[in-house]
């Protein structure tokens, strides 16, 4: 039986012109989870990533922080050289688009969300707008369907039960990490959209999977900034 690390982006850039990047505590945030995770003598038989630039960029300051480097797809689990994690872009993996969500709902243009009323109004209207794409009520532009989206993470899971049998690392963001989780537990989708609120920036979550199946094991968790001078690295946008 193997284990599946599911790894939330780090801290990305909220509110600025081009969210698609990680702030600079989100790269000090993926560099120590590497650091844990070498601490811990994890060796990963393999990863996948989406293809959005956060988790790119969180993959490799993991890879930073372990001290290794990774090879794309082409090269075998079994012959990569010592040192070198095999990766693997998994297009399904990729974030919903949340402006598109909110945009299919709300189709005037929102302030910049610099205080807490904006913000929690920018998140009011993101939850209705995934409630609604996920009951079909609305197609946000250039998105595919609810469907075709958790039809992308379940396809990384199956494709990494039935290749797989050691520790395995994925780094992904919200919306996908708690479809996983919702699709291995059987929830409702409003289900879903709370657990996906909820993720912390680089928080681990695991499952425990064989060739027939995953298993929760944890959730959201933080044992790389479990301690005091990690305090203010915790973060959720």
């Amino acid at each position: 039986m193997g284990t599946l690390y599911l790894v939330r982006h780090g801290q990305a850039s909220f509110g600025a012109d081009d969210y698609d990047v990680l702030s600079p505590l989100g790269h000090r945030q993926s560099v120590r989870l590497g650091e844990y995770f070498r601490s811990k003598g994890l060796r990963f038989e393999a990863a996948l990533t989406g293809t959005l630039n956060r988790q790119v960029q969180t993959f490799a300051g993991i890879c930073e922080g372990m001290g290794a480097a990774f090879a794309d797809s082409t090269v075998a689990a079994d012959r990569a050289p010592a040192g070198v994690l095999p990766h693997l872009s998994w297009p399904g993996l990729n974030e919903y688009d949340s402006a598109a969500v909110i945009g299919a709902i709300h189709p005037y243009p929102l302030a910049r969300p610099d205080t807490p009323e904006l913000y929690r109004h920018h998140f009011r209207l993101l939850k209705d707008g995934l409630a609604q794409w996920m009951a079909g009520v609305v197609s946000p532009r250039g998105m595919p369907d609810y469907n075709g989206f958790v039809a992308g993470i379940t396809g990384a899971l199956e494709h990494i039960r039935t290749h797989y049998q050691g520790d395995v690392l994925l780094v992904s963001s919200g919306g996908p990490i708690a479809t996983a989780v919702g699709h291995v537990l059987g929830t409702s989708p409003e289900a879903m959209i709370e657990l996906n609120l909820g993720i912390r920036n680089c928080s681990v979550t695991e499952f425990a999977f064989s060739p027939r199946r995953h298993r929760l094991q944890t959730f959201n968790t933080l044992p790389h900034l479990d301690a005091p001078e990690y305090a203010g690295w915790v973060t959720y946008a």
